[in-house]
């Protein structure tokens, strides 16, 4: 297969990808006013993390319609780190943060550039071993579809298969090219779910709509209970990706979730 079959540029993976970049850009907007506790930061840190995400989600665009899979790869690894630190400065923060340590100097020092964060596994443990999300890992980490995307992107990484050298060459005709291309659309699309499952338990309150806060803006009383009302883009992304992909997980956050989601 080129990549300038039309069976290759009007892969799903070009919707879902639309889809996903809009879904960081809304998600970066919204957060944007709430203020994150333990830190010296005036903006919501996660907002600027999510606008990153987003920007990593339009490179990998441009990339796989040039046809570059194996370097789309690279990103991808970068997407799944991006949403392990999201998650897990969240957590470190909650789990850490109090009056009597109201700067989480660990996360702070990040922050402002005086010290890295724990390397992936070190982070990757933590939210493992955190009670608050206990539910939705066991169900993620149920079987080994993790584990394998890690080594797909690590193999792509490092060429370890001449495969995988082949995957970045865009004038060759290539078979298995559009087999590769489907299974980096799944692997993208497990990323998204890993990350929007664990928010929804770590910061349920990103999903809220913006009518609650809006009525207290405007000096009106909000209508019973719209601080749990969720936001459009949220049930959207959670309907046609979440519910579709993984049933047994989006049972499990209705089920948890004060959110209202439907």
């Amino acid at each position: 297969m080129m990549v300038s079959d039309e069976e290759y540029q009007h892969h799903a993976v070009f919707t879902d990808l639309e889809q996903y970049i809009a879904f960081y850009e809304s998600l970066a907007g919204s957060v944007f006013g709430f203020a994150t506790i333990g830190t010296r930061a005036i903006c919501n840190i996660d907002s600027y993390l999510f606008s990153s995400i987003e920007g990593t989600l339009l490179s990998i665009r441009t990339i796989l319609r040039d046809g570059r899979i194996n370097d789309a790869y690279a990103l991808l690894r970068k997407y799944y780190d991006s949403a392990i630190i999201n998650i897990y400065t969240g957590l470190h923060l909650e789990e850490h943060c109090s009056i009597e340590n109201l700067i989480v100097e660990k996360i702070d020092d990040w922050l402002q550039g005086r010290k890295k964060l724990p390397r992936y596994g070190e982070m990757f443990a933590c939210i493992g071993s955190s009670p608050k999300v206990a539910p939705v890992t066991a169900l993620l980490f149920a079987d080994d579809r993790y584990e394998q995307l890690r080594e797909r992107c690590n193999d792509n990484m490092h060429y370890n298969s001449y495969r995988n050298v082949l995957l970045n060459d865009n004038r060759i005709v290539l078979s298995g090219r559009q087999r590769a291309l489907e299974v980096f659309s799944n692997d993208l699309r497990d990323v998204l779910i890993l990350h929007v499952s664990y928010m929804f338990f770590a910061n349920g309150h990103y999903m809220m709509s913006s009518d609650y806060l809006d009525c207290l803006e405007c000096g009106m009383t909000p209508q019973p209970d719209s601080q749990y009302w969720v936001a459009p883009f949220i049930q959207n992304i959670f309907d046609q990706t979440i519910k579709k992909a993984r049933p047994d997980i989006a049972a499990l956050i209705k089920q948890h979730s004060c959110m209202h989601l439907e």
